[in-house]
């Protein structure tokens, strides 16, 4: 055991402040990232007449008065629809593995900003483009996946020379939930922004907030302890103490070669696509599983599928919290800390998936088991998800971003699958689907149960 470094206290620290900001920088990503979902139900001719649409159980819904809308209305097939959803992750999968390679050549601050400013930017054009047609605004949507792919790998490659290892599970849940918190606010808003403005200001308005972040994340942040102006001599010490046997020396040289050859990356790249199996599958369809089985319409209803995000995000700040916890005051070996939150994170999901299921039209059980699935799965935030950072520091965002170009896969596949294989939305048919996602995450937990890894390995040092 190395002897702990005297640890430098967290409060108004610089990498709490890097945590809290980039927190902030993924909250923009996601909001912007699905407002779209919301905001299409708006931006379609025919919205009214798809509310009436019969459901499997009973319709809950209160019938709204219409606000009179001045936006635009397009006629666009539920084909078109697909694709303009599904077209951001064919931009997102392009950028993974250069974000992590430029990240750690020209520094990860300029990357990560620029590329959520990028984001923004398109937002703001988002009704210009759908003006123009659906292959614009496809384009449009195309090109936002580009700029918000560097941000999981850039955010990695960051960590690697700010967090301090005994902390990453704290610093990095606190910086990652941005994500779920960013689909928790921007679901039930963009719903209500429909409902008062029109759908127009969706973008408007969660494009200021991003412009107001890129404003900040330039002012305070920097890419690494030895180069921030504010931060304090002992926490400089500190960070880099603790860090001192974990990188690698030189930036110049990647190995290419024991990267890929490396069985604890390919463990986190089958739990990283099977977790994501499932949550883009839900991320995607919930909204349509909500309407078409248990008859909630979805705009009344926000903040039901932001239930299963609001849980996830608490779960997994309360779990990165615990597994630190575990590493520090209980010695708890790391692979052993991963491994087991990566099993609750991924079984625990799977089960109530299966039994959502199975509750017919009792839709309490239905939306408290969806939820509990959704929630359980943020523990594996602190399983695979930040396993990168325990087996290869240096290297951390090019590893991201393999394991994130494999992962963004059944962003682009899993809801097309689902989709086909509920043609004539009966309970059986999506009690499938629910297995198929099962069956997945299962094993995937298995996988890097056997092949996870929790320490440096040896071609990360060299």
């Amino acid at each position: 055991k190395r002897p702990p470094h005297t640890a430098s206290p967290a409060c108004c620290s610089s990498r709490y402040g890097l945590a809290f900001l980039s927190c902030y920088g993924f909250f923009v990503a996601y909001a912007l990232r699905v407002n779209l979902s919301v905001a299409m139900v708006d931006m379609l001719k025919n919205s009214s007449s798809a509310n009436a649409s019969s459901s499997v159980c009973p319709h809950h819904s209160i019938p709204v008065p219409k606000h009179n809308h001045t936006a635009s209305v397009y006629d666009w097939d539920s084909e078109t629809q697909g694709w303009i959803l599904g077209s951001f992750f064919y931009g997102y999968i392009l950028t993974q593995i250069p974000g992590g390679y430029f990240a750690r050549k020209y520094g990860a601050k300029w990357l990560f900003g620029i590329g959520i400013l990028c984001t923004v930017i398109f937002t703001l054009l988002t009704p210009v483009a759908a003006d123009l047609g659906a292959g614009y605004l496809i384009a449009v949507r195309v090109l936002e996946g580009i700029g918000e792919g560097v941000s999981y790998p850039a955010m990695h490659a960051m960590w690697a020379s700010w967090a301090p290892p005994l902390e990453r599970s704290r610093l990095l849940t606190i910086s990652y939930t941005g994500a779920q918190l960013g689909t928790v606010v921007a679901l039930p808003l963009s719903g209500q922004i429909c409902f008062y403005l029109d759908w127009t200001y969706v973008f408007y308005i969660f494009g200021a907030v991003g412009l107001l972040w890129f404003f900040l994340w330039s002012c305070f942040v920097s890419n690494s302890p030895s180069s921030h102006k504010r931060i304090t001599e002992a926490e400089k010490t500190y960070i880099m103490a603790s860090l001192k046997n974990e990188l690698s020396p030189t930036t110049d040289y990647i190995p290419w070669t024991s990267i890929l050859k490396s069985s604890p990356l390919w463990a986190i790249v089958v739990a990283h696509f099977s977790y994501n199996w499932t949550f883009y599958t839900l991320l995607t369809l919930l909204p349509t599983y909500m309407n078409d089985i248990l008859g909630f319409s979805i705009q009344q209803n926000g903040m039901l599928s932001a239930l299963p995000y609001l849980g996830c995000w608490l779960l997994a700040l309360l779990g990165g919290q615990l597994a630190d916890l575990l590493r520090e005051r209980y010695l708890v070996p790391t692979v052993n800390v991963r491994k087991a939150f990566t099993i609750v994170g991924m079984v625990g999901p799977a089960v109530f998936l299966v039994a959502a299921g199975y509750t017919g039209c009792n839709y309490v059980l239905a939306v408290a088991f969806l939820s509990i699935s959704s929630s359980l799965g943020g523990i594996s935030a602190s399983g695979f998800n930040i396993n990168h950072l325990d087996i290869a520091p240096s290297y951390a965002g090019i590893l991201l971003g393999i394991t994130n170009s494999f992962a963004t896969i059944p962003g682009m596949v899993g809801p097309v699958i689902a989709r086909s294989l509920t043609k004539s939305n009966t309970i059986p048919e999506w009690q499938i689907v629910f297995y198929i996602s099962a069956a997945i995450n299962i094993f995937g937990a298995v996988f890097f149960t056997i092949f996870g890894k929790g320490t440096v390995q040896p071609w990360a040092v060299q």
